[in-house]
């Protein structure tokens, strides 16, 4: 989300068992670019040679348009170089995007979610734990017939303000799916709903509300990551306070989520991605609920805490340092033992993954400036199979 305050233990390093290697590590693979900075990357994967953010899609004759900061640029050769960046929106527009998500559908255009910051008004209430009247971040999604050359003009999907669009997917059936939130009074918390459309993005339909209660800036029903599922259903991993993502299916193409509860994942109150591979796997990227060889964890949030009580009715845990990656054969029933991708001494977080070519991900985030590529069969070699991520 946006607005993120929040304390970090400085010394998790040491306790976790990186403090040996990690500024060697960090030396030899900051070098030359800032990306990556501070930041100790597990051995198998590689730092990108570009600081693009993402995201990222393919297009035809091999290239790739990466989106970054009000631009996209082109790459015909996987990367190694990029065409100059082209403007989405004029620098005087009245639309500046942020947490962006995107997509090339089987029909060829280009969707692009977005929140307009340009309209960003946070009125956040500490007395009433509400935001004011006036408080607004709006989503809007627009398209592209043309590669990313030309934008049509943006259509507004909701005004109430709008945390992290974490993805959005298209199905077998052709349908497009975006998860999105919405901040909601009374109490002051937030709520998840996705966006459908079956017209490659032309019109969309706002499902039902996930409503599970809480009380704060951060609280509630946050930042969703969707996956379709073989058996036709589409999978959404909630980010919460308590400890665990919670879940959510559609059986109607995200029309309506029915089935809400708690998943057996454990993770900080910080959101996920998942993602289809094209060797059929599933993977998540994650912040787990504490890091590596921590037994407890510094709690933030919940009323009368002197450590942002502001940010949720119960106390979290908010441990970003470690982004962890797990694979999944079977839609989600099972997973690999997690495995640390990347790690910081304040927070590497709010993944993005693309699939470069089969077997080969980059792997970029909001948080902590990561820009890396691995192979999955290198992590998949590296993984014991285990009964959940924990």
């Amino acid at each position: 989300m946006l607005k993120t305050t929040r304390q970090v233990p400085p010394t998790w390093l040491a306790r976790s068992g990186f403090a040996l290697t990690f500024s060697c590590l960090v030396a030899a693979q900051a070098a030359e670019l800032e990306i990556n900075k501070n930041t100790w990357l597990n051995p198998q994967a590689a730092p990108l040679k570009f600081d693009l953010s993402g995201p990222f899609v393919h297009l035809d004759e091999g290239r790739i348009l990466a989106y970054h900061q009000n631009t996209t640029q082109v790459s015909r050769d996987n990367g190694v170089t990029w065409s100059p960046p082209r403007p989405v929106f004029a620098a005087e527009s009245k639309f500046q995007p942020a947490t962006p998500t995107m997509i090339r559908t089987t029909e060829g255009t280009l969707v692009f979610a977005f929140v307009n910051t340009a309209e960003m008004v946070w009125k956040w209430n500490d007395e009433r734990r509400d935001a004011d009247a006036g408080t607004t971040l709006p989503t809007y999604v627009t398209r592209s017939h043309d590669g990313g050359q030309t934008w049509e003009a943006p259509q507004m999907l909701h005004s109430e303000w709008t945390g992290d669009l974490r993805n959005m997917i298209q199905t077998q059936a052709g349908t497009i799916v975006l998860s999105s939130m919405q901040l909601w009074n009374n109490p002051g918390r937030h709520v998840m709903l996705t966006y459908s459309s079956h017209d490659d993005g032309l019109t969309w339909t706002r499902s039902n509300f996930i409503d599970l209660g809480g009380n704060g800036h951060h609280d509630g029903a946050v930042e969703g990551t969707l996956v379709p599922l073989n058996d036709g259903r589409i999978w959404m991993l909630i980010r919460t306070n308590w400890d665990f993502f919670w879940e959510a299916f559609s059986t109607d193409e995200g029309q309506s989520w029915r089935v809400i509860r708690p998943s057996k994942i454990a993770a900080s109150s910080s959101p996920g991605l998942l993602k289809r591979l094209a060797s059929g796997r599933l993977v998540l990227f994650w912040n787990r609920l504490m890091p590596t060889g921590w037994e407890e964890y510094p709690r933030m949030g919940g009323i009368g805490s002197d450590n942002s009580p502001q940010w949720s009715l119960v106390p979290a845990s908010a441990s970003r340092e470690e982004l962890s990656v797990a694979f999944s054969d079977d839609d989600g029933q099972t997973w690999s033992k997690p495995l640390v991708l990347a790690a910081r001494n304040d927070q590497v977080s709010y993944p993005q993954a693309f699939e470069v070519r089969p077997g080969t991900l980059w792997v970029t985030s909001g948080y902590g400036n990561l820009r890396v590529e691995f192979r999955e069969q290198d992590f998949i070699s590296s993984s014991a199979t285990d009964t959940d991520p924990k």
